[in-house]
């Protein structure tokens, strides 16, 4: 294990950093920078140093809701964006534009949407929501505390079930332990892999409060996580992870702008001026019953990189503005939701069948306990795409799991979906589906 020299001066993050455009651009950046190629999920336990990681990578905090503010943890997916710069003359990797080594200009790589997901067990659909629109994650292992953690447990095991091949471990924190205590702390984050799809992850021992080895864990990122080839010829498709109202109290009419939709694409192109269709949609009563229906709007602006651009591709968090009323979308009410074009959304479901896979150990509770089958009735925490919705199990076949949704999804046949059970008083992930 190599741990570099402290590079730079430390300096304390501040909590009530705010969110201007200089947080998300990139003064200068080489045009193919402009939007995010790849989203890459920041995951770990509680407090293992995930917002503070996006604050060094990007200069941007993400706690900036005010009950993340209060309780030091991360509730709502947190977006921030970065460059990686390479300064060829010293092969050294960076986020300036101006390299430490030699304070010349380096060279812009690659630019990449980092999604800081909740670590707090309470948060996990939160978590997995955010698994959904990620190509590959940094996994955060404290080495001041014994690995792994509980929640470090459960969100690996999320990431397999998600499908995330790329995983990078990074071993946070080593500034306040001895190196013999590092050394010990590396081969427990070893162990704990050894069974798993990732035993050949690399582990990069950095500080994050302290801007230790964050070169190596770019290039590593660099190496281990390359950009997957996109489709860009199918109809295109939005995993919507937020949805905001942007207009200040007090503004006058005049003056009121549509909803925003925040999330990444899937597939496909979305171009500005674009009828577009949301689904599920909203819910209205009609003969005593809910029914869902498709919200239809136009895309009046395309954010990426924090910039405005003309056309989106797939590949790092975007926001779509709308002419939707912003009542509509305020407090992620959307989140969960697919845009597409006019009657190219996939079908909405009420009620799912699927063929499942159970786990044969709850993980991330305190006294790991066998997987029971699943019973009729039984309520269950369902993640699909950026959804999580609520399902009672009507007949617990294992080929043929079928439940009944307390909020429909859109979906396709061959999607995963990841199943939580209620274990104590919180949602334990014990599976995943796939739909039928």
């Amino acid at each position: 294990m190599v741990v570099k020299k402290k590079t730079t001066e430390h300096k304390e993050p501040k909590a009530k950093k705010t969110t201007s455009k200089e947080d998300h651009s990139v003064p200068h950046a080489h045009p193919l920078s402009v939007q995010p190629e790849i989203n890459l999920a920041l995951v770990g336990h509680v407090d293992h140093g995930k917002t503070t990681l996006t604050e060094r990578l990007s200069g941007k905090w993400t706690d900036t809701h005010s009950e993340e503010m209060k309780r030091g943890i991360t509730i709502r997916l947190g977006y921030a964006d970065f460059t990686i710069y390479y300064d060829e003359e010293n092969d050294f990797y960076t986020v300036k534009e101006k390299s430490i080594k030699s304070n010349k200009p380096t060279k812009p790589l690659r630019k990449i949407s980092l999604v800081d997901a909740p670590g707090h067990e309470s948060l996990m659909a939160t978590m997995l929501s955010g698994a959904a629109i990620v190509d590959g994650a940094l996994l955060l292992v404290a080495a001041n505390e014994k690995c792994p953690q509980p929640q470090t447990k459960e969100h690996l095991v999320a990431l397999q079930i998600s499908g995330i091949k790329n995983v990078i471990i990074v071993q946070n924190k080593i500034d306040l332990v001895s190196y013999e205590e590092a050394m010990e702390n590396h081969a427990q984050v070893k162990e704990f892999l050894a069974n798993t799809p990732y035993k050949d992850a690399p582990i990069i021992p950095i500080s994050a409060r302290a801007n230790v080895n964050i070169d190596v864990l770019l290039r590593a990122i660099q190496e281990c996580i390359p950009t997957p080839q996109r489709d860009t010829k199918k109809d295109p498709v939005m995993l919507v992870a937020r949805s905001f109202d942007i207009n200040k109290p007090g503004i006058k009419p005049k003056q009121l702008v549509g909803g925003v939709l925040g999330g990444t694409v899937k597939q496909g192109i979305f171009h500005k001026g674009d009828e577009i269709e949301i689904g599920p949609g909203y819910m209205v009563e009609e003969k005593n019953k809910k029914v869902w229906k498709p919200l239809r709007t136009t895309i009046m602006q395309i954010f990426s990189g924090g910039v405005p651009v003309d056309e989106i591709q797939p590949g790092g968090s975007m926001a779509l503005g709308t002419t939707l009323d912003p009542s509509i979308v305020k407090s992620d009410n959307l989140t969960g939701s697919l845009v597409g074009l006019p009657g190219k959304l996939p079908p909405q479901y009420s009620q799912i069948t699927l063929d499942t896979f159970l786990l044969e150990r709850v993980v991330g509770a305190k006294e790991e306990t066998d997987v029971k089958p699943l019973a009729k009735a039984e309520v269950l925490m369902l993640n699909v795409n950026s959804a999580a919705t609520v399902g009672v199990v009507v007949d617990p076949s294992k080929k043929n799991t079928t439940c009944a949704l307390k909020k429909p999804i859109c979906a396709w046949p061959g999607d995963r979906i990841t199943i939580s059970r209620r274990v104590g008083d919180r949602f334990r992930l014990i599976g995943y589906g796939i739909l039928k």
